[in-house]
């Protein structure tokens, strides 16, 4: 039996004593794009890499996509949009100058990805502009104040790499510099009230336990996720999960005109 196999089956265990009932970070905001997409006509995907969920989400990514009218899925690094498995239209391109017309979406969506954007107000300002009034922006990162980040940005870039490999199984290619200027709810509220969205909330949640290669740690961490799931660990939990609006001004003046 595998080694990863064993610590698995130990860590399901622990859980499952520990932490009755914990969901993973992925799959509660699989579960938000999936309330926002039923029906959706035109979607994107911003950073989408290889996959718009994780890889043991495949069956789920393939029903989800089926959602939307018109997916497109958009990627700087063109090796990984190359290797998408799911997303049909996908397209090379930058956050901070989107090579699309204004009012082109319906939905917008990033997993994972806005921890690494280096001017978060710009680029969600760009993002504003290619969404149609009334439209839905839809983003999973990390929290800063959560315990995995604040590790994460103690590690030397050259070790966190391997680290993660070792963690997660994920090669070091598929491992992007990181800055946080868009991972607390003070600076989501500041970029979004420069780019003009408004905030239909800021979800911030915990995950699962990321030490699950590590049998004897992971026991500690699992104590520590119970800990965040009460009200005094709030701040401190390690995701979030953030619905941003574009305000729909036809709308609103329709309101107005009537009210008059």
């Amino acid at each position: 039996m595998k080694v990863r196999h064993i610590c698995f089956r130990f860590y399901w265990k622990a859980q499952s004593v520990l932490v009755p009932g914990l969901k993973h970070s992925q799959t509660i905001y699989e579960d938000v794009v999936r309330q926002h997409s039923a029906n959706i006509g035109r979607w994107l995907d911003l950073g989408c890499g290889h996959q718009l969920l994780p890889p043991w989400r495949l069956d789920q990514e393939r029903e989800l996509v089926q959602q939307a009218q018109v997916l497109v899925g958009l990627d700087y690094d063109f090796a990984s949009l190359k290797n998408h498995k799911t997303i049909s239209f996908r397209v090379q391109g930058d956050i901070a100058r989107l090579p699309f017309r204004n009012n082109s979406f319906d939905l917008v969506t990033s997993n994972m990805v806005f921890e690494h954007l280096q001017e978060p107000e710009n680029q969600l300002s760009e993002i504003s502009r290619i969404l149609k009034p009334g439209g839905t922006l839809i983003f999973h990162t990390p929290n800063i104040f959560g315990y995995t980040t604040l590790i994460a940005r103690l590690i030397p870039a050259f070790i966190k790499a391997k680290l993660i490999h070792f963690l997660e199984a994920r090669k070091e290619e598929d491992v992007f510099p990181t800055y946080y200027r868009i991972n607390s709810v003070r600076s989501i509220n500041q970029a979004a009230a420069s780019a003009g969205l408004e905030i239909r909330d800021i979800h911030l949640t915990v995950s699962s336990a990321e030490l699950v290669m590590i049998p004897p740690l992971v026991t500690l961490e699992l104590m520590l996720i119970r800990i965040l799931m009460s009200k005094w660990g709030l701040p401190f939990r390690t995701n979030i999960i953030a619905i941003l609006q574009k305000p729909n001004n036809s709308l609103n003046r329709t309101r107005r005109s009537r009210a008059g």
